[in-house]
């Protein structure tokens, strides 16, 4: 079935009104679910090989996250669909008015390679909440997970109410000529300006979960052995593929040192003295990236790490110090395991540091002062973050996830994801037993008398 036939079938299918059913979408909920457990070790066994994930890090990081968020999801999305009364201003008597969500119709989800089922399947879940019919494509970059989820999504619904387009820039270009009610996009800047400018010209609007450089800062009042482990958790995690990892450190001059050490620490904790030996350590995706990250490696700033691994497309996790803005690790995104680290004077340099550049992702703050993260909670630009952690915030059905400016428009997870993939309407059921004379013509002065009291 060629994409034009295709989206034709699903608009035809979203017009009969399936999907219409509250119950229905329940249904279909309870269906990926069961799917998700029958192809749980064919998904174990995709991830392995496109990305080196060992089963416990699959499921913590994507299997065990979109089974939650099915379960939540199933539990309140007959709440949020009910119509929400609100109160009629004076001016409108005598009515009633309320809000009702509908779904947008036929949706396209596109998603990335470096959590290939979790950001596929977790807008999938607030599509189908939400009444939608769908459209998936995932990344040409993680094929064997992309193979998994077509054949599992394939094999439990309908084509014309959730398909998966495989392929890579032609399909991608295609999907994105055709006619669609929303478009929901997670990866890079470039690459989502694109989806942006093609959407425009159907004014379709758009989530775009984006990404950029996400700051972490420590400052001399923070829990040195605890910012260390968790910042080489959330940077690491992936090999550091993750769109919310630490980019980079900004530590105060009096525990900078006392953070390096502590940082090397915890990586040969937890990764152990050879982790390009370790079976469980995490590849970069491709060799173009493996590439990539590897040019940004200076030797002279390296204190840990910086050992590679072409064949395997390994890189240890790396730690970089007296690095300045100028450097190339600064320049981009790194999307791999290195870890720059940044002296400061003081918490406002940081401050001041991050809001110089484009809003990130996530920002992590380090500290027990209240002042500092009143601070950076009220003076800085960012999507999301934590305050003495990294990452967990986006691990929770009960808070939206998303970016603002150049990392990103609009959120998704639990009840977000139901109203990105939903239209409210506002509706005023004005009754017609009485019908106050005042905004009619020919205006008088009792009129204007009357409308001043109604709308004072």
């Amino acid at each position: 079935m060629d994409l034009v036939t295709l989206v034709e079938k699903q608009r035809e299918y979203f017009e009969r009104g399936i999907t219409a059913n509250i119950g229905y979408r329940k249904m279909a909920l309870k269906r990926l679910e069961n799917a998700l457990k029958i192809w749980e070790n064919k998904i174990y066994e995709a991830l392995l090989k496109d990305l080196g994930k060992p089963r416990q890090e699959t499921y913590m990081c994507e299997l065990g996250l979109t089974l939650s968020e099915i379960s939540y999801v199933k539990k309140h999305m007959k709440a949020w669909n009910k119509k929400k009364r609100v109160l009629t201003p004076l001016a409108q008597f005598i009515s009633h008015s309320y809000t009702v969500r509908n779904p947008y119709g036929v949706v396209l989800i596109m998603s990335p390679w470096n959590y290939p089922l979790l950001l596929t399947l977790e807008p999938l879940i607030g599509a189908i909440a939400a009444g939608n019919c769908c459209i998936l494509k995932p990344s040409a970059y993680s094929p064997a997970t992309s193979a998994v989820i077509a054949e599992m999504i394939g094999k439990t619904f309908p084509r014309e109410y959730i398909a998966v387009v495989e392929g890579g820039r032609e399909e991608n270009s295609e999907l994105l000529e055709q006619k669609f009610d929303y478009i929901f996009f997670t990866g890079g800047v470039n690459v989502g300006k694109l989806v942006m400018k093609k959407a425009a010209e159907n004014l379709t609007p758009v989530t775009l979960e984006l990404g950029g450089k996400s700051p972490c800062i420590v400052d001399d009042t923070a829990n040195i052995k605890i910012a260390a482990k968790r910042i080489v958790f959330g940077k690491f995690l992936n090999s550091g593929q993750t769109c919310v990892a630490p980019d980079y450190v900004l530590v105060c001059k009096s525990v900078k040192e006392k953070l390096v050490s502590e940082i090397i620490s915890c990586i040969q904790s937890q990764y152990g003295d050879n982790p390009l030996a370790d079976g469980e350590y995490v590849n970069i995706i491709n060799e173009k990236h493996f590439l990539r990250v590897k040019a940004l490696i200076d030797d002279e700033l390296v204190v840990y790490g910086g050992g590679t691994d072409r064949e395997r497309l390994r890189i240890e996790p790396t730690v970089m110090t007296g690095v300045t803005p100028e450097c190339a690790v600064m320049q981009e995104e790194i999307f791999g395991p290195l870890l720059p680290v940044i002296e400061v004077d003081n918490v406002e340099e940081a401050r001041d540091f991050v809001r110089n550049r484009p809003s990130p992702l996530a920002l992590y703050l380090f500290t027990s002062d209240k002042r500092t993260k009143k601070m950076f909670l009220q003076n800085v630009s960012y999507g999301g973050g934590c305050i003495n952690d990294t990452i967990i915030h986006l691990a929770t059905s009960r808070m939206g996830f998303g970016g603002v400016g150049n990392s990103g428009m609009g959120s998704y997870h639990g009840k977000k994801s139901f109203e990105t993939f939903s239209h409210e309407k506002s509706i005023v059921d004005k009754a017609v037993w009485l019908d106050l004379p005042m905004r009619y013509r020919p205006y008088k002065e009792f009129n204007e008398k009357l409308i001043r009291f109604f709308l004072k």
